[in-house]
């Protein structure tokens, strides 16, 4: 599913270069549950980047289901992440004068599906993920948790390879936040390839297997 091959990455700070990932060695697959598990400033982020196709590394491989996207120009890539990644966010990223609806039909309208398909895909994950009697509500008009599910439904729809999810319990509150993660482990039970990027060690504990970043190198909890 993804294999990553010594992946760097570094940024110029001023007149200096601020190495951000070193020599990074990745691998998930299909069906996998994996937490990336870092403090604020280990690289977790950008590798979140390359992982989402949102950036490129400086130098490296990365395959995800047997596809070159290092060497893909940025046109390509962002049609790439479109259709094979499925993001879900601390804070969501809901459109707020957007219904649940709306939000959910939005990938697959950028993708070029037509209006009466993609009602009939996220009709599918917004009953799912228990959203029926919600459809026409704005994001304002719900809950924390039920706005992390809107996110999660669009994240699904359109069956993407992977759901990467970045700090998904972080805006919640802890009793929500564990209502997510046990929804993630029935999604992945389902057969959903999911990454998650976090800094809490009782959030990576759902996750069927962790690996720590410090200092832009990653680990095995055998390693670390």
């Amino acid at each position: 599913m993804i294999d990553m091959k010594n992946i760097s990455k570094s940024y110029q700070v001023g007149t200096e270069k601020l190495q951000v990932l070193s020599d990074i060695c990745f691998s998930v697959e299909k069906g996998d549950f994996v937490a990336i598990l870092g403090p604020s400033g280990s690289g977790k982020s950008t590798l979140m980047n390359i992982i989402g196709c949102m950036d490129k590394p400086d130098s490296g491989e990365y395959y995800l289901d047997g596809h070159a996207v290092h060497s893909y120009p940025d046109k390509k890539l962002a049609a790439f992440r479109n259709r094979e990644i499925g993001f879900i966010f601390q804070r969501y990223q809901l459109i707020p004068k957007y219904s649940v609806l709306q939000n959910v039909i939005m990938p697959l309208l950028l993708r070029g599906v037509s209006r009466r398909e993609a009602v009939r895909q996220s009709m599918e994950q917004i009953e799912l993920l228990g959203l029926a009697e919600r459809l026409a509500h704005k994001p304002s008009e719900l809950s924390g948790g039920q706005q992390q599910r809107v996110a999660i439904a669009r994240a699904l729809v359109g069956d993407p390879a992977i759901l990467l999810a970045d700090e998904p319990t972080g805006a919640l509150d802890s009793s929500t936040g564990k209502e997510v993660l046990q929804l993630f482990t029935k999604l992945n039970e389902m057969g959903n390839t999911i990454i998650m990027i976090t800094h809490d060690l009782n959030v990576a504990a759902y996750a069927k297997r962790v690996v720590r970043i410090v200092d832009g190198r990653l680990y095995t909890n055998q390693e670390a």
